[in-house]
């Protein structure tokens, strides 16, 4: 019947706030319903759920003006509270248990941490239990933030292994013009192919949540480039997850077409860490294209023209063309003293290996 086995659903805040950002609880109520429709076919699920600096917001009345920071800081404790006691309450009507997991930005830095996160979510699954993950916006400071949780669920459903990422938001996925044009219509699938799909999306943000229409984008390019079905689509549609799961659904959305080779747990992991990176190698022109051709090729030292930052080994560094574009990222062998000494030498062994290089 359903199409999938096992996957992420991406709630964001404008699917579950009203236009006067109070929580939306007939249209929570409604996703659980579905989500628990899924769960109990067998499908292994992991929400990935805004909503709770926008709940915290409509539960408190503001006695003085705070700074953004304090702000959510303020709107996410309350309201983090308020969000997974209600989801709680509305799984258990099902007879189905859920368990709260919040995180960091810098809690996916190091690969322990990773798969200290990733067996706790599969322990939880294993035992029936649904993760319902969001960020600790209480103690996160705004350089270390996710983008939004567009960023997050794409990690989650890379670090978990996940055959679909489901992304819910409030329109019906991506449109080939303005969406509010009636002569504007969704674009129902985006293969590999990199089409320019930058003169369509809208780059405002949306009203509730930090993401907008371009970082979904961007963010489901790169799961499904890691062999992971991405799906945008309308989370106020009724029924809108079973419809899109189901085996030859003919549900309006955006479906990103997963790469046919699905990348290995150590590259996903290394795919999303370019926040983490401590340093830049700059590359000569015969190395890009190298490392750009259908070759499985490491990143040798004759190829390297410059480092810049200090680093260790085992460290996430940036990778640069010989015109300044960012065009990878990898995980060091060297430290950065010894990384600079090897620069245009050759027969040393590689600076990344193609097993801990993600190129964009």
């Amino acid at each position: 019947m359903f199409q999938y086995k096992r996957i992420a659903v991406k709630i964001g805040s404008n699917v579950l706030t009203r236009k006067d950002g109070t929580l939306d609880i007939t249209r929570m109520s409604a996703l659980v319903d579905q989500i628990a429709e899924l769960h109990k076919a067998g499908m292994e699920i992991v929400l990935i759920s805004s909503g709770a600096v926008a709940s915290g917001r409509s539960e408190l009345k503001q006695h003085r003006k705070l700074d953004a920071v304090s702000a959510r800081q303020l709107f996410s404790a309350v309201g983090q509270a308020k969000l997974i006691n209600r989801y709680f309450e509305l799984f258990r009507e099902h007879g189905i248990a859920c368990g709260q997991v919040l995180t960091m930005k810098e809690n996916f830095a190091t690969r322990q941490h990773y798969l200290n996160q990733r067996h706790c979510m599969e322990v939880m699954i294993e035992n029936g239990v649904i993760p319902i993950v969001n960020e600790n916006d209480t103690i996160s400071v705004t350089e270390l933030m996710f983008t939004d949780n567009d960023e997050l669920s794409g990690l989650i459903a890379s670090m978990m292994n996940m055959e679909a990422l489901i992304i819910l938001s409030n329109i019906d996925g991506i449109y080939n013009g303005n969406p509010e044009n009636p002569q504007s219509r969704v674009i129902t699938e985006i293969t590999g192919n990199r089409q320019n799909l930058s003169e369509y999306i809208q780059t405002k943000k949306s009203s509730f949540g930090r993401g907008g229409m371009l970082t979904k984008c961007n963010i489901a390019r790169k799961v499904a480039d890691e062999g992971i079905m991405v799906i945008i689509a309308n989370g106020k549609k009724e029924n809108i997850l079973p419809d899109v799961l189901r085996k030859n659904s003919d549900a309006v959305c955006t479906r990103f077409l997963p790469a046919e080779k699905p990348a290995s747990s150590i590259k996903k992991w290394i795919a999303h860490s370019e926040g983490f990176a401590k340093g830049e190698i700059h590359i000569n022109a015969c190395a890009q294209e190298t490392l750009m051709s259908h070759q499985a090729a490491s990143l040798l030292p004759i190829g390297v023209t410059r480092i810049e930052g200090n680093f260790e080994k085992d460290d996430i560094v940036r990778i640069f063309d010989h015109e300044g574009n960012q065009i990878g990222v990898g995980r060091i062998g060297y430290n950065s003293e010894k990384a600079r000494s090897l620069i245009g030498k050759q027969g040393a062994r590689p600076l990344i290996h193609y097993d801990y290089l993600y190129l964009d």
